[in-house]
């Protein structure tokens, strides 16, 4: 798909030819008549190689929409948007870095020819540092360079960038020995480069998944990681003039007798002048760029031979005039409130030193819809377009033949633009059926031609009729009444991968063997005079346990089903082997129950769906987002089991928001087209109004009967529905357990969609599988399941996950910070502009009121609704429907949100006391946001000046983490999807699970399973090895003790001698050449692995030997025997017997020697 045919048409016309050469002469230019999507299609036109294009619009919205149009005319050309900062410079919160990486994007790109950046005056109107000094602060280093790591350390953390033990996402680096690693925010991928002495051996780039090299390169550019550079000649200058202005300002606060204000300002910039000592930036830091600095714009980061394009001057100035305004009625009260310093303020340029920036750049065109008065706009010649807004057809494609025939008389160039690829077809053939000659293309190319109408894929916000050019452009809005939901990359979520939770000193540990421990770190000891690597375990009262580095597999780290720590279990006696048996009878009486479950389904015989019909192909064509992969494998696994014989029942589980909804829609459009009935249970009166409307939307085009069925339907209305299901006249319900009253029959039942199962009570199950017996049955869960879960279930439970988030989201901005008054009144007042509605979290019944009389003040144009669970339940249901119906603006409520409510309009939530609550909780609160393609913005906020306890402090480290999507979110993740683990498997189970921990309970369910269907496997004992070397992994060598871990793990989890070779290319890769014990150790490793190829039960040394001893069982020839003692002449020896042994003389021999040798004897027993 590309639009790039079009935008060369018009840039040959008349006009854009005019308009060219007038801004390449330096011509003051006002292009009238444009509108919309217009003004990107010139501003495509104008692009070149040679130059950049900025282009300023008076709001964000605008901005977005055009750069949007610019992607898809110019989608072999760097586009980007300069979004405006979301916090003000004294905030102390991270900024979101999502945002951080796309501004930096965008001062990267305005030194590069061919960009083009769109920019809102309120983002022009930021201060930025001298574009000298941000573009001196880049590193370019190849393979000529001579590097000091130390002088590279403090170059790097002056650009901004974090020091790490191991980088895992931007703005980190990290160096190890004679390696490096960097991760620029503007690059793809993170770089590594490997020293010898102070030279460059390599430079490379890396996976941050995997953290293996990718490939080769010869040089590297490293730019600033942050935009606003604190850098100055003299920092005791700048240090005395803060803490005078800070005196100042006291002062002034203490005449108008705010001395506790006063006091507060002074303690928090001396403490930010200690912080300013240590040369890192720290949270706040920003507020100070006045005293360092002479403040500049984009503008000033331009070359002169850009191209600045206005869009209507004059609401450039009213909005950035309104800008203003808000920005000092926000400083003033600061000021007063002891909060900030009065230079603050010129960390936004005014008109008078933003406007003469634009005006005087030598090559400058403007834009507006109509010729009048344009203040600052005098010397000004102006041009027409002969352009206009295409005519709307509101689905009446009659009228849309007529107008296309009236145009081909005229001998127009008509190009429409659809979503889809099928769409595009089927448009091509009901044109051509009316004696249209269209023709689909993927490519316009130079088939625009006069007469012609081509169909293409692609989109912009509207279409156009350009008579002056006999262009006619026609878009889904104009043709259809409504677009194709915008699809947008969700580059950040795609970073957060759930892995195994990092082993840490503190966390709980599961020894299959002994019991539940707490590790407590790695130890390097010294045994029979060689060194080894121990993870230190401790158990209860003072019994300690060392476990081998090479039996790390025998360790999970233990996962419980709440946030109690577990009992520590004893060494020695047999509590543990008891609560072992328990659990193995518990899963044992748990794995007969589903697999007779499973087998009495597959006896049933239920309705086979016949395929999908083309009704079917059309239905799904009209969804308005992109499928995730998840989804569609979903939605085939769903069709697959309806058109078998046996009826369904299958469990689709998936995070908040991630399409599971429209899964279960397909499946019902496909049960009523087979002339069967649908049921959809809720758990809740409002999931099931907001699941009406979601399916209504839906199956608007369709003649489909919908009923809804709970106690917002008066009697009435309920009395119609059952009939209607009697009788056959409704197709599908929706509604809450009432569907399971006796009074509810149906003519024809085909399927029945039951959403979060786990809500339901033991009765109201019984009641649905009496209404289930026979009929296919599609389960929904919000809780995401472990996929350990999943393993062990296969072949009992019919599963699907959707694990992808859907593409066209944006990632959600989460700041932790702490209260602020005018920053969370800023927020809400972000939100309320764009006609949006906001939750605010607060968890606490008995203040409730007082927050809602404090918000009032805040905000006090909202209308604020509060929702909690004691509150009577029809009222409870009552406000939570008026909100979903936009009846007001702020939700003030508990968490009673954390699950159900799905409303696409709000898009901003406040957590109050964030430190109170789990992570778990945290992240579902988070889903609630962000669910269409808006970005979305999440405040978890923490009292000022309160004494945290260290588990809050804790916590807050936790969520801080989180909101960068560090560790936090996969925790988060974790505890769901334990969550959603107990709902599975039942209540009972509970117990059991907290015995002896998540991962050994889901291994001992597997391994349940697998016994009684019959596929138990034979477990081959793994060999014992004391082969008494030098092998382990040294802090000079890996001095991070995570990684050490993750190693380890690595290590133990090696199965074939490839998978030990490219962990040893791995290990070199990341940390350097391996010394003598890693060499060791690998070899240790491959050596295990041949042993258990070669049926060994041990390897230890004796006397100088190797004295190797088979499992019993293992029957070799003697030649075998005799063949290798021939072998290794001298060096192998052969004792036969009930338990034959070999014995390797390594006496002598270096550690490597000597498992050299070893390694050679074993791969001839094989």
């Amino acid at each position: 798909m590309s639009l790039q045919g079009l935008v060369n048409l018009v840039s040959q016309s008349q006009d854009v030819s005019h308009v060219r050469a007038a801004a390449a002469r330096g011509e003051k230019l006002l292009a009238l008549g444009l509108s919309g999507s217009q003004r990107s299609l010139l501003t495509a036109a104008l692009a070149n190689d040679r130059a950049v294009i900025l282009f300023i619009g008076y709001n964000q919205y605008q901005v977005e929409t055009i750069g949007q149009d610019l992607h898809n005319l110019l989608p072999n050309r760097n586009i980007l948007v300069f979004t405006p900062h979301e916090l003000l410079p004294h905030e102390e919160a991270t900024i979101d870095w999502e945002l951080r990486k796309s501004r930096l994007e965008v001062l990267k790109a305005c030194r590069r020819p061919g960009s083009v950046i769109c920019a809102s005056v309120q983002a022009l109107s930021e201060a930025l540092p001298d574009p000298d000094l941000f573009f001196r602060y880049q590193i370019t280093i190849d393979m000529d360079t001579r590097v000091d790591t130390e002088a590279l350390a403090r170059q790097l953390s002056v650009m901004g960038y974090e020091r790490v033990d191991m980088v895992e996402t931007f703005g980190q680096f990290s160096i190890r020995g004679g390696i490096i690693d960097i991760y620029d925010f503007t690059a793809e991928h993170p770089v590594r480069i490997e020293l010898f002495d102070d030279e460059i051996d390599s430079i490379r780039l890396f996976s941050i998944d995997s953290q293996r090299s990718i490939e080769n390169i010869q040089e590297v550019t490293i730019f600033p990681a942050r935009e606003r550079l604190f850098v100055t000649e003299d920092r005791e200058a700048v240090k005395d003039q803060i803490w005078q202005d800070a005196q100042d300002q006291g002062e002034r606060l203490i005449n108008a007798g705010l001395n506790q204000e006063a006091d507060s300002l002074l303690a928090k910039t001396a403490n930010h002048l200690v912080l300013l000592d240590t040369g890192n930036y720290f949270p706040g830091i920003d507020q100070y760029l006045p005293y360092t600095a002479r403040i500049h714009t984009l503008i000033d980061y331009l070359p002169q031979d850009s191209l600045i394009i206005v869009s209507e001057p004059a609401r450039v100035k009213e909005h950035h005039k309104l800008f203003l305004q808000d920005v000092g009625e926000t400083v003033s009260g600061l000021l007063a409130k002891g909060r900030i310093l009065p230079r603050m303020a010129e960390m936004f340029v005014d008109w008078d030193g933003l406007w003469p920036k634009i005006y005087r750049h030598r090559h400058s065109l403007y834009l507006s819809v109509l010729d009048s008065k344009i203040p600052d706009l005098d010397a000004v010649s102006t041009y027409q377009f002969q352009i206009r807004s295409a005519p709307h057809f509101h689905t009446d494609l009659d009228g849309l033949v007529d107008q296309l025939r009236r145009y081909r008389k005229q001998y127009y160039r008509i190009l429409i633009l659809v979503s889809t690829e099928e769409r595009g077809a089927k448009l091509v053939e009901f044109l051509k059926e009316h004696d249209i000659p269209a023709q689909y293309t993927d490519e316009v190319g130079d088939k625009l031609k006069a007469g012609n109408c081509i169909v293409t894929k692609g989109a912009l916000e509207n279409g156009m009729e350009y008579a002056g050019f006999k262009l006619l452009i026609l878009t889904e809005l104009e043709i259809y009444g409504k677009k194709r939901a915008k699809r947008r990359v969700n580059r950040t979520e795609a970073q957060v991968r759930l892995t195994e939770s990092d082993l840490k000193p503190g966390d709980y540990v599961v020894h299959v063997n002994h019991g539940i421990g707490q590790y407590m770190g790695i130890e390097t000891l010294e045994v029979q005079k060689t060194h080894k690597d121990f993870l230190l375990i401790r158990f209860a009262g003072k019994d300690r346990l060392y476990v081998p580095t090479d039996q790390i597999g025998l360790l999970q780290r233990y996962v419980g089903l709440d946030d109690e720590p577990p009992k520590l279990s004893r060494l020695g006696g047999g509590e543990w082997a008891r609560v072992k048996s328990r659990v193995k009878e518990s899963v044992q009486d748990l794995a007969e129950g589903l697999i007779k479950l499973y087998a009495e389904r597959e006896t049933i015989e239920g309705f086979a769906f016949p395929e999908d019909t083309p009704w079917q192909a059309q239905f799904e064509d009209e969804f308005p987002y992109e499928e995730t992969p998840d989804q569609i494998r979903a939605i085939a696994e769903v069709k697959r089991d309806m058109e078998n014989k046996k009826p369904m029942d299958r469990l689709l589980c998936g995070d908040v928001g991630y399409g599971k909804t429209e899964v279960a829609i397909r499946a019902a459009f496909k049960a009523i087209s087979a002339g069967k009935q649908v049921a959809v249970l809720v758990p809740t009166t409002i999931l099931a109004q907001q699941h009406a409307r979601t399916f209504q939307e839906r199956f608007e085009d369709y003649p489909v009967k919908i009923g809804v069925l709970s106690r917002f339907q008066s009697p009435a209305e309920q009395k119609k529905v059952i009939s209607g299901l009697r009788s056959g006249t409704v197709d599908l319900v929706i509604g809450t357990h009432r569907l399971l009253s006796k009074d509810v029959t149906y003519r024809d039942l085909g399927l029945v969609v039951v959403d979060e199962e786990q809500r339901f009570g033991v009765a109201q199950k019984e009641k649905l599988k009496e209404l289930a017996r026979n009929v296919d049955v599609l389960t929904l869960s919000a809780t995401p399941i472990p996929r350990t879960l999943h393993m062990a279930l296969v072949g009992v439970r019919d599963m699907s996950l959707i694990e992808t988030p859907p593409e066209d989201r944006f990632p959600i901005r989460t700041y932790v910070l702490e209260w602020d008054d005018q920053a969370i009144a800023q927020a809400i007042h972000r939100e309320l502009g764009r006609q949006g509605q906001v939750y605010f979290v607060y968890n606490r019944i008995q203040g409730i009121d007082n927050m809602f009389l404090r918000l009032q003040d805040l905000v006090p144009e909202a209308r604020i609704a509060v929702a909690h669970g004691q509150m009577d339940e029809n009222r409870l249901e009552q406000v939570m429907l008026d909100f979903y119906h936009g009846e007001y603006d702020i939700l003030l409520c508990t968490t009673i949100i954390e699950t159900g409510m799905d409303i696409s309009n709000v898009n901003t939530l406040v957590v109050y006391d964030a430190d109170r609550l789990g992570l778990a909780q945290l992240y579902q609160l988070r889903g609630r946001v962000g669910r269409t393609n808006r970005v979305a913005y999440a405040y978890f906020t923490y009292r000022r000046d309160k004494i945290l306890t260290e588990d809050a402090e804790k916590r807050l480290q936790a969520i801080k983490e989180f909101s960068d999507l560090g560790s936090g979110i996969k925790i988060a993740m974790r505890d769901l999807e334990i969550r959603g683990a107990g709902n599975i498997l039942g209540p009972e189970q509970h117990g059991f699970i907290t015995s002896v921990g998540f991962e050994l309970y889901c291994k001992l369910l597997e391994e349940a399973i697998e016994k009684l269907k019959g596929k138990a496997k034979q477990q081959i004992p793994d060999p014992v090895l004391d082969l008494q070397v030098d092998a382990y992994i040294g802090d000079r060598y890996v001095p991070d003790p995570k990684q050490k871990v993750e190693l380890y793990k690595k290590l133990a989890a090696v199965q074939t001698l490839e998978d030990a070779d490219e962990l040893a290319l791995e290990i070199e890769d990341r940390f350097g050449e391996l010394p003598d014990p890693v060499r060791n150790l690998v070899l240790a490793t491959r050596i295990k692995v041949l042993a258990r190829q070669a049926g060994i039960a041990s390897v230890f040394l004796e006397k100088g030997m190797f004295v190797i001893r088979s499992l019993p069982g293992i029957i070799r020839d003697r030649e075998k025997y005799a063949a290798l003692v021939r072998q290794f002449r001298g060096q192998v020896g052969y004792l036969p017997g009930s338990s034959p042994q070999i014995k390797v003389k390594v006496k002598g021999l270096s550690d490597y020697e000597a498992l050299l040798l070893l390694q050679k004897v074993l791969q001839s027993l094989l």
